[in-house]
């Protein structure tokens, strides 16, 4: 039973967002460049992995020391709120997490030099600042931008970069279309969890420009990377985002139709999903492009 809760604090539905920046840009260096090597992808997976878990670990712990997990609250349990584990050894767990993925990352600095230390370092500062510090970045407006630039920007610039020893303005749009999906899903987050966070004093992006307008950014998280999407080559089959165009407008209604509730988990839930498959379709029109 307790694994269990290590597992539910781990948060393994939000997990494939370290995942799929890495796949990408891993692919779109061999689609550029020819060139693929197993260790670095194995590596940085695992980094990024340990980071997201660190990241969720302690912003479960942070969030109940704040007050912001209480009986009211419209998502998931949290194991420290709900007393299946103490604050202490999940944040221990989170420090943890961190350090193993700075064990990873000595060889992927090693490989790539400062860059990779410094996408390193940003990205460890980046996982504790954000539910940690004295002004925590998910409790103000600039989380989705948080996502976008390390979820999106840096994992998949940095994926590339291991593996080509060069970074490429490829990279950096495809980390967009990547990263945009994936602040979406925060987007969907902090709509849920509105009333409590204005109760808790969290200014997050949705409780400053309310909801109606959040719907509209959604939307433009969602259908932009389609857009951008045919960026990354001129061949015919660069259009195979735009299967993703149904999903996206499923869910863009699905947000406009519900009104705040437990629905929205499912729709969270899908949200992180279309990453995955917006993200496999752009894999798969780099891989048969070679």
């Amino acid at each position: 039973m307790m694994i269990k809760y290590w597992l539910l604090a781990m948060r393994p539905k939000t997990l494939t967002m370290a995942i799929m920046p890495v796949l990408t840009g891993t692919v779109l260096a061999w689609h550029e460049q020819h060139l693929f090597d197993p260790l670095p992808l194995v590596l940085a997976l695992l980094a990024a992995l340990l980071i997201q878990i660190g990241t969720n670990l302690h912003n479960d712990a942070a969030d109940y020391e704040r007050g912001v997990d209480t009986a009211e609250r419209l998502g998931p349990k949290r194991a420290v709120a709900q007393g299946w584990l103490s604050a202490k050894k999940v944040k221990a767990a989170a420090l943890a997490s961190f350090v193993l993925a700075l064990v990873c990352g000595i060889y992927l600095v090693w490989l790539g030099g400062w860059p990779i230390l410094l996408a390193g370092l940003f990205s460890l500062a980046a996982a504790f600042l954000y539910s940690g510090g004295t002004h925590p970045v998910a409790y103000s407006p600039l989380g989705e931008v948080f996502v976008l630039i390390f979820f999106g920007i840096i994992a998949v610039a940095g994926s590339y970069y291991l593996q080509a020893i060069a970074i490429s303005g490829l990279a950096v749009v495809a980390g967009i279309i990547i990263g945009l999906p994936a602040a979406a899903v925060l987007l969907v987050n902090n709509y849920r969890d509105l009333d409590t966070d204005v109760k808790a004093g969290r200014r997050t992006l949705v409780s400053i420009i309310g909801r109606k307008l959040s719907c509209y950014i959604y939307a433009v998280l969602l259908i932009l990377p389609i857009i951008l999407a045919p960026l990354l080559t001129t061949n015919p089959i660069r259009m195979l985002s735009w299967f993703a165009l149904p999903a996206a407008i499923y869910l863009i209604r699905k947000l406009f139709q519900n009104s705040p509730g437990l629905a929205l988990n499912s729709l969270l839930a899908q949200t992180a999903q279309y990453q995955v498959l917006l993200s496999v379709l752009l894999m798969t029109s780099l891989l048969f492009l070679r």
